[in-house]
């Protein structure tokens, strides 16, 4: 590459804004794992953007109010919530099951969960609901989607001094360079990033649903029966997602803590 392409103060500029992006963001220690992570936004800000997402979803979809979808939703929620202990503290958690055959479910910054009728015959029961739920209050407990923020601003940043760098570059050759840097963001970074998150709501969660005196032997279970829906998944360093086999793999190394935890559960 001829060097006189290349504007080295972009590059220098935006290493210098992408330092101060990530020293003066907010500090973050997961209560239950430790791992300390920077954040790109408060938790008012996290608690308003996911309760103006939660009445978005609501007044697009069909709420089941009542019923004995609505009661187990209900009842698997409300003892997760109480198993989150001072992570959980300051949300405001409410839940709602929505009428859509989609196999999902997922947990809004500052506590609003909502389901769909259509994991309900994956789960089977209490604990494989709590499996599929405490994984996705782990997310929001742990401000996963917080730390995605400034990842992506960060990655934008570096991205943008390059691209301003480059500008003096042939066309065809700037979109080959950014093409290759963007897609090495993306798999080489935010992917990982994306899977060490998941990784971390199957660990958090499976705590989660045995401190609220669930069976953690059946997130084993819960993933198996994932595993048979037979859903194509692409390889795992493709997705943001560990693969299902992975996923049980990881959690029944954790199976022994979470048995202590559901033991202390039961005798109290």
């Amino acid at each position: 590459m001829n060097r006189t392409h290349i504007k080295w103060i972009p590059v220098l500029l935006a290493g210098i804004f992408f330092a101060y992006q990530y020293f003066s963001s907010e500090k973050f220690v997961n209560p239950e794992t430790g791992r300390k992570s920077h954040v790109g936004l408060s938790t008012e800000q996290e608690s308003a953007l996911g309760l103006q997402s939660y009445r978005q979803v609501l007044s697009e979809a069909q709420a089941i109010d009542s019923g004995p979808e609505a009661e187990m939703v209900k009842r698997v929620a409300t003892r997760l919530a109480a198993a989150t202990g001072t992570a959980g503290a300051g949300f405001d958690w409410q839940e709602s099951l929505i009428r859509d055959e989609k196999v999902n479910a997922f947990c809004l910054p500052g506590g609003k969960i909502v389901v769909y009728t259509g994991i309900l015959p994956v789960a089977e029961n209490d604990a494989g609901l709590a499996t599929v739920l405490g994984h996705e209050m782990a997310h929001a407990t742990s401000r996963h989607g917080a730390q995605r923020v400034l990842q992506q601003n960060l990655a934008q940043t570096a991205m943008t001094g390059i691209a301003v760098s480059l500008s003096d570059m042939d066309y065809t050759k700037q979109r080959a360079v950014m093409g290759a840097l963007g897609a090495g963001t993306q798999f080489g970074v935010l992917m990982p990033f994306g899977r060490e998150h998941e990784s971390e709501a199957d660990h958090i969660g499976l705590i989660y649903m045995a401190r609220a005196g669930f069976d953690p032997q059946e997130s084993i279970r819960f993933w198996e029966r994932m595993e048979r829906q037979g859903e194509a998944q692409p390889p795992e360093f493709l997705s943001s997602h560990p693969s299902h086999g992975h996923r049980i793999q990881q959690l029944q190394s954790w199976l022994p803590q979470a048995e202590e935890e559901y033991q202390k559960a039961n005798k109290s």
